[in-house]
């Protein structure tokens, strides 16, 4: 297993072994004392698997109260996933790190605390597994606009397909007093 810092300190590429013959592939997508090893030892307590269509854009979202880690990887398809720093006080807040992910390149990303998530499809269609470290409550998320000027993402797709939860989504300067605080 490989391990490739990104620009935004916390957030990995992981990038798995995976063994190919003429029958197809197997790799292992977690094993605890591997992932342990490389500092990542807060134990995952919920699975998430989601199915969206070429042009979706997901997020960007968090908890608050019970913030989650996240380990994402990609089962079917290609996205462009995010990650934006919203810790107050961090040298990089309100900075993003985009990734192309892909079924084909078996990548995963580690989005520790601290940090908004969301995704673009790239592809036709794309799933998305990705494990976490608190258990979803609907009432702890927070979103953030994904079209905010101050973020400048480019999701790489246009136009995007929003659920009426994210459009609805305010600006991170907007939510600083409901941030929460590591």
């Amino acid at each position: 297993m490989r391990v490739v810092p990104t620009e935004l300190p916390g957030i990995l590429l992981i990038e798995p072994d995976v063994h190919v013959d003429s029958r197809g592939f197997f790799l292992e997508t977690y094993h605890a004392q591997k992932y342990h090893e490389l500092g990542l030892t807060l134990p995952f307590v919920q699975d998430n698997h989601s199915r969206s269509v070429h042009g979706t854009v997901r997020g960007l979202h968090l908890q608050v109260r019970r913030p989650q880690a996240k380990l994402v990887r990609v089962v079917e398809g290609e996205v462009y996933d995010v990650a934006v720093d919203v810790r107050h006080g961090s040298p990089t807040f309100g900075r993003w790190v985009g990734l192309v992910l892909s079924a084909d390149r078996f990548q995963q990303c580690y989005i520790p605390f601290g940090f908004a998530h969301g995704f673009s499809v790239l592809s036709p269609a794309a799933q998305i597994e990705y494990k976490c470290t608190e258990l979803y409550d609907p009432s702890d998320e927070l979103g953030i606009a994904w079209n905010d000027p101050a973020l400048s993402i480019d999701w790489r797709v246009d136009p995007p397909l929003l659920s009426e939860k994210d459009r609805r989504h305010r600006p991170l300067a907007e939510l600083m007093d409901r941030l929460p605080r590591f």
